[in-house]
C-alpha cells in the first residue's frame, strides 16, 4: 500500500470523498465553516459541487486529498482562519494575532478505515499550511476520551490523533459537537 497526501487541485478526486450519492441533496461538501451562512443555504444540489469545483481549480486548493495506491480515500479541509467562520466564531477562541490556519474537516472513505489515512491527512494539511506560509495551525477536534464517536460526527477528528500529530491543547472551547466538548489543538510551524 502506497499513501500520498496531495493538495485538492484535482475537483474529479473530491466528490469520491465529499459528493452525495444523488447529485441533487444538499450534503455540506466541507463549505458550511468555509463560506458565508448566507451563501452555505442559498448553495442548493449540484451548485454546491460546482462551487468546490471553482475552489479546487481556483488558486490556494481547499484541502488535501489522501490517495492508497492512486485510489482517493481521504480529506481533509485546511485553510488561514480568517478565510472560514472560525475567524467570527463566539465558541472556538482566539488563541492570539497570529494568522493561523484552521484545520476542520477530515474524512477516510469506509473501506479504508483503521489504516492510517487520517494521520496522514493531518501531517499532510500541517505540509500544506506550512508551504503556504502558515506560523501555525490550528485544528478544533472532539475530547471524547475512551468514547465511541458516531463517523459521521467525528469529522472534527479526535483530540489523540492531533496530539500524536504534535498537536497542544492550547484553550478549551464552549463548542460541543456529538455530545462532547471541543478543544483547541495548535501545531506551531515557525
Amino acid at each position: 500500500m502506497t499513501m500520498e497526501v496531495r493538495p485538492a487541485s484535482v475537483f474529479e478526486d473530491v466528490p469520491t470523498l465529499l459528493g452525495p450519492k444523488s447529485p441533487d441533496a444538499n450534503v455540506c461538501w466541507c463549505l458550511s465553516y468555509r463560506i458565508p451562512s448566507k451563501l452555505n443555504h442559498e448553495l442548493r444540489g449540484p451548485a454546491r459541487g460546482e462551487y468546490v469545483a471553482g475552489l479546487c481549480r481556483g488558486g490556494t486548493p481547499p484541502g488535501v486529498v489522501a490517495y492508497e495506491d492512486g485510489e482517493p480515500v481521504g480529506w481533509a479541509a485546511v485553510a488561514p482562519r480568517a478565510d472560514t467562520s472560525f475567524a467570527r466564531s463566539r465558541t472556538i477562541p482566539h488563541v492570539d494575532e497570529l494568522p493561523v490556519w484552521s484545520l476542520w474537516c477530515i474524512r477516510v472513505r469506509p473501506g479504508h478505515r483503521k489504516k492510517g489515512v487520517s494521520h496522514a491527512l493531518i501531517a499532510g494539511a500541517v505540509d500544506f499550511a506550512r508551504d503556504h506560509g502558515a506560523p501555525a495551525i490550528e485544528a478544533y477536534p472532539l475530547d471524547n476520551g475512551d468514547a465511541r464517536v458516531d463517523q459521521t460526527m467525528a469529522y472534527a477528528g479526535l483530540r489523540e490523533n492531533f496530539e500524536r500529530a504534535g498537536f497542544v491543547h492550547a484553550a478549551d472551547t464552549t463548542s460541543v459537537l456529538a455530545g462532547h466538548p471541543r478543544v483547541l489543538m495548535r501545531l506551531d510551524l515557525r
